[in-house]
């Protein structure tokens, strides 16, 4: 196998894979447990045929073996089979890496060993990583920005030929958030509810189906306040306020703040005239993503935007408990809301 330099990109893994090309060692890392599991369960399922892996795949977990203990495994040779697989589950558990660094120098090219480190990624100052980028593949996932999740949900949802609007994909994202498992497995009963024959998805199908209302969800928010409409926003957060799980502080102040931080960017764009030149520059997926960025510009001027930045923050501290006083966290959402749009 050619030499690997640098950590690859799951689209270029899962290729590899679907063509049937696996490396010896496979350690897959980082925040995001969604991208590992989907590697480690193709390998898993493919890897070898079913009648092949009672005595060819082996599944263990960081915490109940040590390293040494995983590089015997993968020394062993496959049994009536072209490959043995051996699988490290949670293996943040794991310790001694180093007695794993003698097998790494020269693995098995019968062994496919999967190494599976989630909430984080391997000691920088151990050598195993980039021992293995010369000999295997090492891909680290990280999680999702909140402006990546609505590109994720188009995605998964046209390779079932189901297209989805802009609006619905931001109400199932900012619905949903960052957890990738939790977010398919609802993308899945979704599209299972779709009719006979129906292949897009829209606001009326995502409040039937996920249960966030078209009209008061945070997406509706952000707009309101995008297009400095006080009646909008004040019932939004009205309605909020009576139905909290349809819109916390916890969703709508990460929201907030990174639509001003951005607009406080736009301020410098060389073009801000042009949405396809200002989502270039702030780093948006189209043209559209950036046309909220162009009306803040028209609404709110730039010393706002820095006042509006303020008290987001001082928001977000006193909701946590600094400074609070005797004000509900509804108080304190109101009185944010009512400071950005006068």
């Amino acid at each position: 196998m050619a030499e690997k330099k640098s950590s690859v990109s799951f689209d270029s893994v899962m290729r590899d894979l679907r063509a049937g090309k696996y490396a010896p060692i496979y350690i897959l890392m980082g925040e995001e447990p969604y991208y590992i599991d989907q590697i480690c369960d193709f390998i898993s399922e493919h890897a070898l045929r079913e009648e092949e892996r009672d005595f060819n795949q082996t599944v263990v977990f960081g915490a109940d073996v040590t390293a040494a203990q995983v590089a015997d495994m993968a020394r062993r040779y496959p049994m009536m089979a072209e490959r043995q697989v051996v699988i490290v589950k949670e293996a943040q558990a794991l310790k001694n890496w180093e007695q794993l660094e003698h097998y790494v120098e020269k693995p098995l090219q019968s062994t496919v060993l999967v190494i599976c480190h989630k909430n984080g990624t391997i000691d920088g100052r151990k050598k195993i990583v980039p021992m293995t980028q010369k000999v295997g593949v090492v891909f680290t996932s990280n999680k999702k920005r909140d402006q990546d999740l609505p590109p994720f949900v188009e995605a998964y949802l046209k390779q079932y030929g189901i297209s989805i609007d802009n609006k619905s994909s931001q109400m199932i994202a900012d619905h949903i958030g960052s957890d990738l498992s939790r977010m398919t497995s609802e993308l899945d009963k979704l599209r299972l509810s779709l009719k006979e024959g129906e292949k897009s998805v829209t606001p009326e199908i995502v409040e039937k189906n996920i249960g966030v209302s078209k009209d008061y969800n945070p997406f509706e928010m952000r707009n309101a306040i995008v297009n400095r409409n006080v009646e909008k926003a004040n019932r939004i957060m009205k309605y909020f306020c009576s139905n909290p799980k349809s819109g916390g502080p916890y969703v709508i102040l990460p929201q907030l703040f990174s639509y001003f931080q951005n607009l406080m960017i736009a301020y410098y764009a060389p073009n801000k005239n042009n949405d396809q030149a200002m989502a270039q520059y702030l780093g948006l997926r189209s043209g559209w993503a950036a046309r909220d960025y162009l009306t803040g510009l028209r609404n709110y001027s730039g010393r706002k935007v820095l006042e509006i930045i303020s008290k987001i923050r001082e928001t977000d501290s006193q909701i946590k408990g600094i400074g609070k006083g005797n004000a509900t966290d509804s108080d304190l959402m109101q009185e944010l809301v009512f400071f950005i749009l006068h």
